[in-house]
């Protein structure tokens, strides 16, 4: 599985990380968390809040965006987006 990030200020991406695990055959979820946690921690961001509406476009699109109420710490984007890539 690969995860890919970008933080975006104004439409402009401030900054991009991929990271990838091996398919580990299990449930997709716990897979996707251990994703997104490591990518947050290579792009030294916080983790952000995953609220119902992250779960609905993910499942439709394979992408969500967490804007800056769903961070509990203080962040220099605007925006920060997932998107799976498989």
């Amino acid at each position: 599985m690969k995860l890919e990030g970008k933080t975006f200020h104004a439409n402009i991406v401030l900054q991009q990380g991929l990271v990838e695990r091996p398919d580990s055959g299990g449930k997709f979820v716990p897979q996707l968390e251990k994703l997104l946690i490591d990518l947050c921690h290579q792009m030294e961001i916080p983790i952000p809040l995953w609220l119902e509406k992250n779960t609905h476009e993910f499942a439709r699109f394979h992408q969500t965006i967490f804007f800056a109420e769903q961070f509990t710490e203080t962040i220099r984007f605007d925006r920060f987006q997932i998107r799976w890539i498989g």
